[in-house]
């Protein structure tokens, strides 16, 4: 019974690992498929404070970023990340920005298929994402990767103030 959780004795630095260290998991029906944000570690800036430590809006932010990083990174030069909003028919939104305001609120900052400037605030407690793959507004210009600018603020680069 040792591996019961219920009854297993952990010690208070196996107590606070497992606080900091957030459980993720994912499975693909293609073996080769690229790694998922479920499957990489966590960046070592994200991972400094305990989740436990963080509101709700904060750490969703913070994996959604993940999220939009790890898709980035299956694109082609010549696409960008979009978002489409779960559960209605508001569209698609070119992002822009992502922001938080605890405890619960997650911002998107945008563009519709349009152009037309677009916000979506949105309550942690439905946070529903749709990552896509649209074609560059200006195909002439290089494409634009939000989640590169969105993790620096981890790491102090030029968006460490947690602007985006």
């Amino acid at each position: 019974m040792a591996d019961d959780p219920l009854t297993a004795i952990s010690t208070s630095a196996e107590i606070a690992e497992d606080a900091a260290m957030p459980r993720a998991a994912a499975v693909h029906s293609d073996p080769t498929a690229p790694a998922s944000a479920e499957q990489k570690p966590l960046p070592k800036a994200m991972a400094r404070r305990p989740v436990a430590q963080k509101s709700a809006a904060e750490w969703a932010y913070e994996r959604v970023i993940l999220y939009i990083r790890n898709f980035e990174e299956q694109l082609d030069s010549a696409q960008e990340v979009a978002m489409g909003f779960a559960g209605g028919d508001a569209g698609v939104l070119q992002i822009e920005g992502v922001g938080f305001f605890e405890p619960d609120i997650l911002t998107f900052y945008g563009r519709d298929e349009d152009g037309l400037k677009t916000q979506l605030i949105q309550h942690v407690s439905q946070l529903n994402v749709v990552l896509r793959a649209i074609p560059k507004m200006e195909p002439e210009e290089p494409a634009r990767r939000i989640g590169f600018r969105l993790e620096q603020q981890w790491t102090g680069g030029d968006a460490g103030d947690g602007s985006v």
